[in-house]
């Protein structure tokens, strides 16, 4: 639990905790020592109300009028606030706690958290046997009380002032210290998704600032690793484009007039021969073969190369993809959104666009059993985007990429782009983004 909680909280609750407790402290020793201290103090006062009394009596019993002396000593008592004499039809002698309740500048809830003990004392005084009144100690407290509620909020103002001046000191020492933490860590996390370009800014302390630079010097480590891993792709995609090249010339320039001398021959063998009987249904699916045949090299020279894209451009490429996408696949609805200005896009992007079309078409023709698609391709922003969706049955979880879109994910990756393949709204969305920059146009160097 403790190790969930952010720094600054770690950092300023035992602070906290220990002020509240410094005060809490101050406030019980303060009443654990207040009782004894006013104990202490009227002492004095409490042994001189006995000797008083004492004296009095052996004077008033030796006396020839007693009660002319007794007036005489509360006359000389006017000037004393703590002795007094109470007659006996005054009653008993009021508490010392009975003159406290309202002691000014002090608050009641700290006279009542002293502990205020039993200081009063009172010695009877008699006059021929009788007891005529009381010689009483009363002390006002008051001056005593104001004085411990002077230093008790003194020590509160300390203990106030302390934590506000540590407050302060932690708050600027957790801000240059977590500031830079904060940025170590989102440097990390836009390395650990690729971003090696934007430096971490190196700040803090010395131990900080170390892992701010070891941090930069790993992400020029990672940035040059990947620009070498983009030249391997670039020079991997050139070296297949090349051997495609290689065999779709082949193909079209040895295969295909093979076949066509085939069928003329065919056809020749045909016309001279009669057209019924055993003879005539063999040229009959002779020719048949070889227009299948046809038709499947014409495929594999499309998937190879589509040698028309630099003739025609990449928008009339793909509309002519698309069409012959509605021929193969009736039962799938097609619509497209094709930019007219893909024809501006040649070299290793058109291809990686056009071949990123068609394999994802390819996937939902073969295994999305889905019954509407829809392409679109723009270009906005710098960068030109490609998508793909079906309501299909979706993809294995285990099997995010297939082999044909593994090959364009590494494709776009030689060209800094992004191929992800996700599922939404019942829909899976195949979405390429390829930034334009310096390789609209450019081949891919070998």
């Amino acid at each position: 639990m403790w190790q969930r909680l952010p720094f600054r909280t770690q950092l300023f609750l035992p602070l906290g905790v220990s002020f509240v407790a410094a005060l809490v402290m101050g406030g019980v020793l303060l009443q654990s020592f207040s009782a004894s201290q006013l104990a202490d103090e009227n002492e004095p006062g409490r042994r001189s109300v006995q000797t008083v009394a004492v004296a009095l009596n052996s004077a008033l019993s030796a006396s020839d009028s007693p009660r002319k002396m007794l007036d005489a000593f509360v006359g000389s008592l006017a000037t004393s606030n703590d002795i007094q004499f109470r007659p006996v039809e005054a009653g008993p002698a009021p508490s010392v706690r009975d003159g406290l309740h309202r002691v000014h500048g002090v608050p009641q809830w700290f006279v009542d958290l002293i502990a205020i003990p039993d200081i009063d004392a009172a010695s009877p005084v008699i006059i021929d046997g009788k007891r005529v009144g009381d010689i009483v100690f009363v002390p006002d407290l008051s001056a005593d009380l104001f004085e411990k509620w002077i230093g008790f909020l003194a020590l509160t103002s300390l203990i106030a002032v302390l934590m506000v001046l540590t407050g302060t000191i932690a708050f600027l020492f957790a801000r240059s210290a977590l500031q830079p933490l904060q940025d170590l860590g989102a440097g990390l996390t836009r390395i650990r998704r690729g971003d090696y370009a934007t430096p971490i800014p190196v700040a803090g302390p010395p131990e900080i600032r170390q892992s701010c630079e070891e941090a930069n010097a790993l992400a020029a480590t990672l940035a040059q690793l990947s620009q070498h891993n983009r030249d391997l792709l670039h020079r991997l995609v050139s070296l297949q484009d090349d051997e495609r090249h290689d065999l779709a010339r082949e193909l079209h320039d040895e295969l295909g007039p093979l076949l066509f001398s085939i069928r003329a021959g065919t056809i020749a063998l045909s016309e001279a021969s009669p057209q019924t009987g055993h003879l005539g249904n063999s040229v009959q699916e002779v020719m048949r073969s070889i227009e299948a045949l046809q038709q499947t090299n014409r495929r594999i020279l499309d998937r190879l190369r589509p040698l028309y894209i630099e003739e025609l451009g990449l928008e009339a490429s793909v509309q002519t993809l698309l069409r012959n996408f509605r021929s193969q696949a009736r039962h799938i609805g097609l619509t497209a959104t094709i930019d007219s200005n893909l024809n501006g896009i040649s070299g290793p992007l058109a291809r990686t666009v056009y071949r990123v079309i068609q394999e994802a078409l390819t996937n939902v023709l073969r295994h999305a059993g889905a019954k509407n698609a829809h392409v679109e391709a723009a270009i906005s922003g710098g960068a030109l985007t490609v998508e793909v969706s079906d309501d299909g049955g979706g993809f294995p979880a285990d099997n995010v990429f297939g082999r044909g879109l593994t090959g364009m994910h590494e494709r776009v990756r030689a060209l800094s782009g992004s191929l992800s393949l996700l599922r939404a709204d019942e829909r899976t969305y195949v979405r390429c983004r390829l930034p334009l920059g310096e390789i609209r146009g450019e081949p891919i160097s070998g």
